[in-house]
């Protein structure tokens, strides 16, 4: 099956009742292991590599390991630029097959993120692809980025960022955190005010550590995708590390790789039935 375009996929997500996963990947296994999952349940989200992880291989690279994987799924999947730091990336991510867009300039200043937003909506649109933006600042550990910062998105910025910026999707900060060094605390009266004031969904960044319940509960607050990273690669290391602690002469990378496919897969879906309460 070829790469769902986002526009669809969120389509897809409002007729089926769905929160969509954003699964961020950064290798062959983890890549491999979360459209099997996406494939095992049925059920479409996002596969997302952010601009970080870009350093380790170019966005051409990572859009055709995707697509060779996908090649005998049915489910549908988007290709999802997470967190891009940088207007090269993400012209970079569209040359490359991505169908979905993060920009991230929730660091910059009120004007100065509307502006950076603008421009990549602006491109991105011209594409037919979707573009999702941040507004306030999750603190956390977000691979080799550590923010101490943790600003909740204000309210009476809301309806001004989503209509002068044209986004097709929020990125809200309401006590969740990226990594798992910090314990979330959901403001869900804030959620609620926040999806009263969006005209679009909201996305939720740091599911790793969020306690399923409480994603449900966000879901009735107009959520329609949420990421999850931490997780993921916790299985994956775990792997090799147990492997080593039982012999420390261990070699067999083939193996061990395939291992931990499995464990990743097993991890991918048994978050997408607790996400969707299935």
């Amino acid at each position: 099956m070829q790469l769902v375009n986002g526009f669809k996929l969120m389509d897809y997500a409002k007729e089926k009742g769905l929160v969509l996963p954003a699964f961020n990947t950064t290798n062959y296994e983890l890549t491999a292991a979360i459209i099997k999952g996406y494939q095992a349940t049925g059920l479409g989200g996002y596969i997302a590599i952010s601009s970080s992880n870009l350093k380790l291989s170019s966005p051409k690279i990572i859009a055709d390991m995707v697509k060779s994987v996908m090649q005998d799924v049915s489910t549908p999947i988007a290709l999802h630029l997470d967190h891009g730091k940088s207007f090269e990336d993400v012209k970079a991510c569209i040359d490359a097959g991505f169908t979905s867009i993060m920009v991230d300039a929730s660091h910059l200043p009120f004007e100065e993120n509307i502006e950076e937003v603008k421009r990549t909506v602006e491109y991105c649109h011209f594409y037919g692809i979707p573009v999702e933006a941040e507004l306030g600042a999750i603190g956390g550990k977000e691979d080799d980025h550590i923010s101490e910062e943790d600003a909740k998105t204000d309210p009476n910025d809301v309806a001004e960022f989503v209509e002068r910026t044209n986004c097709d999707l929020l990125a809200v900060s309401i006590g969740n955190v990226h990594g798992m060094d910090l314990a979330p605390n959901l403001d869900f009266p804030l959620l609620e005010e926040i999806a009263q004031l969006s005209k679009v969904p909201l996305v939720l960044h740091g599911g790793s550590g969020i306690p399923f319940d409480q994603v449900r509960k966000a879901k009735e607050q107009n959520l329609i995708k949420v990421n999850y990273g931490s997780d993921l690669r916790q299985a994956f290391i775990r792997t090799f590390g147990q492997a080593y602690e039982k012999n420390h002469n261990e070699f067999d990378i083939m193996a061990l790789s395939k291992d931990a496919i499995v464990n990743v897969e097993e991890r991918v879906k048994a978050i997408i039935a607790e996400v969707n309460g299935k």
